[in-house]
């Protein structure tokens, strides 16, 4: 039986310090615990304001790297936000990934893990967090790549859940023994909202699956709506420096920043190397997800103000 992740995974390794956030545990009860489901102890991570009584519960799902240090950390942030957030390891059967280099070696043992076993250990979770103190009638769900999946998944099986967040992950494609269905096929049995966030420059979930899934929760009168900010790939939630793309190679933001842009062209990120958050909202949105002209030229303008300037590879230099 495996055992939670010490930090961050293997597979994500190096983080540079710059550009991890850590969120602490003050005014929390945080750590990790066991969960009695299917005649096992399953390993988690929960977080949940002290004292804490008849609070919302989120169920967070973990990335394809298992309940690793950054798993943790989102937990914590909704802590603060007045949650308990629990995140079970759903591969506590099939093996321990926190220690494995490679994403191939990651994906043989996460093709082990039956659908069925995660919504019954996702059930576990949720009853657990009730005996913790967490309420039941607002329960949600929220995952990450890997994850993201199962957000959709759990929607369809909790008549209970009161609504769920995808942070991309798998829409569509062929089933097996094992995963049978995937989002696209559920998406006309959810019981609550979902809300799908996927990248427009991810190459392993094209635009156009996005856009069935879209046409499939339309014509099916179901509460989900997908956005796709348009100018990241798979990953941009994670606390990571600014993702680029072979379209657009010019200096978007300094080369340890993070953050990104939100509806109608509006934009937040924050800057360790220089101390700069930024924030940018219009009066009048736009009607798509990208930063525009007048957005990026005042980003470059602050950058200029601080002393920086983009180098011939498109980076942000002092």
């Amino acid at each position: 039986m495996t055992t939670l992740a010490t930090g961050f995974a293997a597979a994500v390794q190096p983080v540079a310090a710059q550009t991890r956030v850590h969120t602490d545990t003050q005014g929390l009860a945080a750590g990790d615990v066991k969960i009695a489901t299917q005649g096992i102890e399953m390993p988690a991570y929960y977080a949940m304001p002290a004292n804490g009584r008849n609070v919302p519960v989120i169920l967070v799902v973990q990335e394809i790297f298992g309940v690793h240090e950054h798993i943790k950390d989102v937990a914590r942030r909704l802590a603060k936000q007045g949650c308990l957030a629990v995140a079970p390891e759903l591969y506590a059967r099939q093996g321990d990934v926190s220690k494995l280099p490679g994403i191939d070696e990651i994906r043989a043992v996460v093709a082990k893990v039956p659908d069925a076993q995660v919504m019954s250990d996702l059930d576990a979770a949720a009853k657990w967090a009730a005996q913790k103190g967490g309420d039941l009638a607002r329960l949600g769900i929220t995952g990450f790549c890997w994850g993201g999946r199962i957000a959709w998944l759990y929607a369809a099986h909790n008549p209970g859940l009161r609504a769920g967040v995808a942070w991309y992950g798998r829409v569509e494609g062929a089933g097996t023994d094992l995963q049978p269905r995937n989002p696209i096929d559920v998406v006309k049995d959810i019981h609550a909202p979902v809300l799908g966030l996927y990248g427009g420059a991810d190459a392993g979930i094209p635009n156009d699956s996005v856009d069935r899934m879209r046409t499939v929760s339309v014509a099916t009168h179901r509460d989900a709506t997908l956005c796709i900010p348009t100018r990241f790939a798979l990953g941009f939630m994670v606390s990571m420096d600014n993702r680029r793309t072979a379209e657009n190679e010019s200096a978007i933001l300094g080369e340890h920043a993070f953050g990104h842009v939100g509806a109608g062209g509006s934009l937040g990120f924050a800057d360790p190397s220089c101390g700069l958050g930024f924030g940018y909202a219009m009066n009048r949105q736009g009607k798509g997800i990208l930063l525009n002209a007048r957005g990026q030229s005042l980003v470059d303008a602050t950058y200029r103000a601080l002393g920086f300037r983009s180098d011939a590879a498109g980076t942000w230099q002092r």
